[in-house]
């Protein structure tokens, strides 16, 4: 089985397509990708915030640490490259199953259900 990237959005900006940042090379955003199983209905939000190295630098605090999980790190705005770099990424979760396959793409974005185990059935 194969992850598909279904569609995506941002919660926060109207049109990622043509969204011209104030700063190519300094901004941040939530991207929301909707994952599924190719030929298979259904799909789960996978979240990955797409930032620029000088935007950390620029929202650090002198003595912070910033675990990098599920960020995308880019240099400057392009928006085709980030979208076809997140759908490569995706698309290449396979698994024997949506559990086997979602937990791989939660490596990518985070995922509601991360971690989550179903304790009535331990």
């Amino acid at each position: 089985m194969n992850a598909q990237l279904t569609s995506w959005y941002c919660p926060d900006i109207e049109d990622l397509t043509n969204y011209p940042p104030a700063q190519l090379d300094n901004f941040c955003f939530l991207f929301r990708v909707m994952v599924g199983l190719v030929g298979k209905e259904g799909t789960e939000s996978f979240d990955i915030q797409v930032c620029t190295p000088k935007w950390l630098l620029s929202n650090m605090k002198k003595d912070e640490i910033i675990c990098g999980r599920h960020f995308l790190i880019v240099l400057a705005y392009y928006f085709e490259p980030i979208l076809n770099r997140i759908r490569n990424l995706i698309e290449a979760c396979t698994g024997n199953d949506w559990d086997e396959i979602a937990e791989k793409v939660s490596r990518i974005g985070f995922w509601e259900f991360e971690d989550y185990k179903d304790t009535k059935n331990s």
